[in-house]
């Protein structure tokens, strides 16, 4: 039976832990772009009354970021797929830190998206780096469960950002939001610089973790080849053309399209969503959603162990990675009901654990690129993904604006986030039945 089908034979467990100590950088860096990424939104009360910003200004500048953000994902793969995690990781968080402490300099919704085009292009490159430096550091029956713990760290940045900002914000201003947060990326760029490498080549991983993280049938190497400029256009022109012939691509693209809309709806409205609700103000609305994102923590950890537990004890990947998206795509059903919850607590119970399927769904989603697609490709999928996804989170944030101007309700937002899962669930089911790795040449996506 094909590897990618078949559940994995046990292995002993390997002595050494250090691709948990790379999960765990991972994890920090997914925390701190979300930190820097959602600053903004828990200042956005305060500053729209300040500053007299509109809804549809604000709804503008969410659709400006994420179109930035999905064009740069596609740079950012196809980046990554050339000079790797490390030096792709790097350059993210340097562009993104000067975007972030940008906003410094703007009071108008105008002037903020300026600043947030530099962080969303930067933060473009956090999981197109973060999943290349999974499917370098893990194998398939581990790497659902890595991904899930990075992932979760969306989900403690949106816990830490509206305790640690408002605190900021009241002591010293809210430029200083910025640029206290601006500076955690900093230690981290030179701890990822200093300790990453890959695992044949790191000094600290014994023989036993290596043979673990290379148990997965061995992949061919990618041929590179010399060219000029115009070769390499037309090289990278013909590359992406093949991905399209693949309908792993599709349906990884497709699931990105439908579900990322629902988490960008999250992260840019939530704050607001309490605000307009219940009347509270930031420092009010701060528990809530420290509550919702630790239930999404709960809920990415629990996708992603899910499906590898499943494949541990035998079941095809694709059976695993299958349910597990299932019984998450369930979670997400009750927000339906959250803008008719009696209080602020029970709304963001059934908003939290919306959150927590997104991100246990969205885990096993992720997977799909270095499950399908050789490791030299991996990246290219990834951008593309990213790109359908910020596609699909521009229009929602377009209707979200549009909807809250003429309704003044969040219901028709809360409906679509509900149905969302099923739907992404069963057209990555129909794109791809079986959970079979894309057949690329030998010579495919050579540079």
């Amino acid at each position: 039976m094909p590897a990618a089908r078949a559940g994995a034979p046990p292995l002993p467990k390997p002595t050494g832990k250090v691709r948990w100590i790379v999960c765990g950088l991972l994890f920090a860096a997914v925390v701190l772009s979300y930190i820097d990424r959602l600053v903004l939104s828990v200042l956005k009360p305060d500053l729209a009354a300040q500053y007299h910003w509109t809804e549809g200004g604000y709804a503008d500048l969410a659709v400006a970021f994420q179109l930035t953000y999905g064009v740069a994902y596609v740079v950012f793969g196809r980046l990554v797929d050339r000079v790797g995690a490390k030096i792709g990781y790097a350059v993210a968080v340097t562009l993104w830190t000067i975007g972030h402490v940008s906003h410094i300099f703007f009071t108008t919704t105008t002037g903020m998206m300026i600043a947030r085009l530099t962080l969303a292009f930067g933060e473009a490159g956090t999981f197109p780096s973060a999943l290349a430096a999974a499917n370098e550091w893990f194998p398939k029956r581990e790497r659902a469960f890595a991904i899930g713990i990075f992932n979760a760290g969306s989900n403690i940045g949106a816990i830490v950002t509206p305790l640690l900002v408002p605190i900021i914000t009241i002591a010293f201003g809210w430029r200083w939001a910025f640029i206290l947060t601006g500076l955690l990326t900093v230690l981290w760029l030179i701890a990822w610089l200093g300790f990453y490498r890959r695992p044949s080549e790191h000094p600290r991983v014994s023989p036993t973790e290596l043979a673990f993280i290379e148990s997965d049938p061995p992949q061919p190497d990618q041929l590179r080849v010399k060219r000029s400029f115009a070769q390499g256009m037309v090289a990278l022109f013909r590359d992406y053309r093949t991905l399209f012939r693949h309908r792993q691509t599709w349906a990884y693209m497709a699931g990105r399209f439908l579900i990322d809309p629902v988490w960008w709806t999250f992260l840019f409205w939530l704050p607001d969503f309490f605000n307009k609700q219940y009347h509270v103000k930031m420092l009010e609305f701060g528990p809530a959603l420290v509550a919702v994102y630790l239930l999404a923590d709960i809920g990415s950890v629990a996708g992603g162990w899910i499906s590898s537990r499943l494949i541990s004890r035998g079941r095809s990947i694709n059976r695993s990675r299958k349910t597990a998206m299932f019984v998450m795509a369930l979670c997400a059903l009750p927000i339906a009901f959250a803008t008719h919850a009696p209080n602020m607590w029970v709304a963001a119970g059934l908003i939290g654990l919306a959150c927590a399927g997104h991100q246990g769904f969205s885990a096993n989603v992720y997977t799909i690129p270095g499950d399908l697609f050789p490791r030299w490709r991996a990246g290219s999928v990834i951008g593309l993904g990213g790109l359908a996804g910020a596609l699909g989170g521009a229009m929602m944030a377009k209707y979200a604006g549009y909807i809250l101007a003429t309704v003044g309700s969040f219901q028709p937002i809360f409906i679509l986030a509900a149905c969302s899962y099923l739907l992404a669930l069963l057209v990555v089911h129909l794109i791809v039945p079986r959970w079979q790795p894309a057949t690329l040449a030998h010579d495919e996506g050579s540079q």
